[in-house]
């Protein structure tokens, strides 16, 4: 999967919730978050990891699929 698509599965998997609380809740910074959502970035695997778990998805289901 490529960049853009992971990034918008991120954002469409987030939803309503502001980009501030997400990314708190994983510790990473917001300006991350918003590279990895507009597909700038892809997480390192442990990132892939903790955003996977705190969405209660695969990492395959995000990054992968």
């Amino acid at each position: 999967m490529d960049n853009i698509k992971v990034g918008e599965k991120l954002k469409e998997t987030r939803g309503d919730k502001p980009r501030e609380v997400v990314a708190e809740a994983l510790g990473i910074s917001l300006s991350a978050l918003a590279m990895y959502e507009r597909g700038e970035r892809i997480p390192r695997d442990e990132i892939k990891i903790k955003i996977a778990s705190y969405y209660g998805k695969t990492v395959q289901e995000l990054f992968y699929a």
